[in-house]
């Protein structure tokens, strides 16, 4: 039977049921939207956490926060298996649902773009947690990024904490040896970022290779709109000789944004966004640039 809220004095009035999930709201979005990679859905199950305790009956709840989080880990395990029998019909890449900075922030190095950096996840991890099982991925995500304890993400996944800690181990090397982790500095991300631009405009293919890792990685999602464009490309050849050819025609209409704490940049028609590339640097070299173009995944996008 679900827990009651009654912990502390008055703890079974409504309204101080609904402080303290406004209370715990953000950090619970964040957990969802790592584990979900989409705003929409993150959303959703921070609804359905709600819900749920809203229906609580009986026994106290001695930590409101920890039960909340485990809540959402379970409608994310759920949503997760759901969307993984759906996804053969999707068209293209599947990318994760961009989150862009507002326009005019400033670049420089302040606590503002701190906080910003510290509380994003790029879009390249995210694609990384997209390969983890959804076991994998909630031990992780619970451990490894809000400090979950092992004991008591265990029940969640339906394993004893020792199992539950060779599920994070297991997902930790895969995102330790896939080279996501970007370089922090946002001016130097924004010096790499604009010669890339330059680059494109300009369809200079040898200053493309200068930028470029040698294992560069190009995906594109496309969404249900299959614009023909090829989903996936590697090598840093491949990734430059598409830049120059399509740089020259979409280049003029990007400009500079933080996209997932980092920079990258958004594809303006007149008056609306039409694209999101998130770009993963990491020793000065580009090492994958994701493109977000289902419109869908774009409605969040400051207009």
């Amino acid at each position: 039977m679900d827990k009651a809220v009654t912990d502390e004095p008055g703890t079974d009035d409504a309204s101080w049921q609904a402080e303290q999930f406004e209370k715990h709201r953000s950090q619970l979005r964040a957990v969802a939207y790592r584990m979900l990679g989409s705003i929409s859905d993150a959303d959703d199950a921070v609804q359905e956490a709600w819900l749920k305790l809203s229906r609580v009956t009986d026994d106290p709840i001695n930590n409101i926060g920890a039960w909340l989080t485990t809540v959402v880990g379970r409608v994310c395990i759920d949503m997760l298996r759901a969307r993984q029998a759906r996804r053969e019909d999707y068209v293209g890449t599947w990318l994760p649902e961009p989150v862009v900075a507002p326009d005019g922030i400033d670049y420089a190095p302040n606590p503002e773009v701190e906080a910003l950096l510290a509380d994003s996840v790029g879009l390249a991890l995210l694609v990384v947690l997209e390969t983890l099982t959804p076991s994998e991925r909630l031990a992780f995500v619970l451990h490894d990024m809000f400090a979950v304890p092992f004991e008591d993400i265990a029940p969640v996944v339906d394993r004893t904490p020792a199992a539950t800690r060779q599920l994070a181990s297991r997902a930790r090397r895969r995102v330790q040896g896939s080279g996501t982790t970007p370089n922090s500095d946002l001016a130097t991300q924004r010096e790499i970022v604009d010669a890339f631009l330059a680059a494109s405009r300009a369809g200079d293919f040898d200053a493309l290779l200068e930028l470029l890792d040698p294992d560069v990685v190009f995906r594109i999602d496309d969404g249900k709109r299959n614009t023909g464009a090829p989903p996936f490309t590697s090598g840093a050849a491949a990734v430059a000789r598409q830049a120059a050819t399509d740089g020259r025609r979409f280049a003029a209409f990007c400009e500079p944004s933080i996209v997932n704490g980092a920079m990258g940049f958004v594809v303006r028609s007149p008056g609306r966004p039409i694209g999101v590339v998130g770009i993963t640097i990491v020793d000065r070299k580009i090492v994958s640039i994701d493109l977000v173009l289902d419109p869908e995944k774009l409605r969040g996008v400051p207009q």
